[in-house]
């Protein structure tokens, strides 16, 4: 690999952040169980969730918007706003959640600073993606950071344009098959796939990747042995 530039996914690569969605639809299928069953809640959550990514992109934000909007049509509009503001509130505390740092991201930065051009190219709420970038401590590892409205293989094309390098020249390493490792793949650059032990059913793809530039690592500091030093 004549790699030149390495990119980085930031939730559930760098940090932790699935789980506390989880645990957020937990408790507002809980809100909800007088009206339907605790799936059948969270199938139309996910299903109005999907039809707002057009119109919200991916994010907490975006999440409370279709949290409300799931709750008035599951309820036909008879929740109260206590319920809403209860809902508000849900969203407030995903916001406000600490940064937990995945095992070994500090040292896997440091070891691969020195040698290449680092990147975050995350999707996400441009202001939530900052602040967690923040609070995490780990921006100074990195040369530029790009929060993407969506990862499909036009906006990798850009991020690469605007790096100024060839796709080749590029590696992104992340726990979606479907939005850090595919798109790069087809555009000609390198992946590393790192998967986390939850994913949103919107990554989820039932495929077996097999390509000369792609790779696999069960964990953040097992994709140093695959990156020349």
């Amino acid at each position: 690999m004549e790699i030149k530039v390495i990119a980085f996914d930031a939730d559930d690569t760098l940090w932790v952040n699935e789980p506390y969605f989880l645990n957020t639809e937990k408790k507002f299928c809980s809100l909800l169980e007088d009206f339907l069953p605790q799936h059948s809640i969270s199938s139309e959550l996910f299903k109005i969730e999907v039809e707002n990514l057009s119109l919200y992109g991916y994010g907490i934000k975006g999440y409370i918007l279709s949290m409300i909007e799931a709750a008035l049509k599951i309820s036909d509009k008879q929740i109260g706003l206590a319920a809403v503001d209860l809902i508000l509130e849900y969203g407030k505390e995903m916001l406000n959640q600490p940064i937990e740092l995945l095992d070994n991201v500090d040292d896997v930065l440091a070891t691969l600073k020195p040698h290449y051009r680092l990147v975050v190219a995350t999707k996400g709420d441009l202001l939530d993606q900052e602040r967690k970038l923040k609070k995490s401590g780990l921006a100074h590892y990195f040369h530029h950071i790009e929060i993407m409205s969506d990862k499909r293989e036009d906006d990798y094309t850009k991020l690469i344009k605007h790096l100024d390098i060839d796709a080749s020249e590029f590696l992104m390493i992340g726990n979606s098959l479907k939005s850090d490792v595919m798109p790069v793949i087809n555009i000609g650059g390198h992946a590393i796939h790192v998967p986390f032990h939850t994913t949103w059913a919107h990554e989820h793809v039932e495929t077996s990747l097999i390509h000369q530039n792609f790779k696999q690592a069960n964990s953040l500091s097992e994709v140093l042995p695959h990156i020349p030093l």
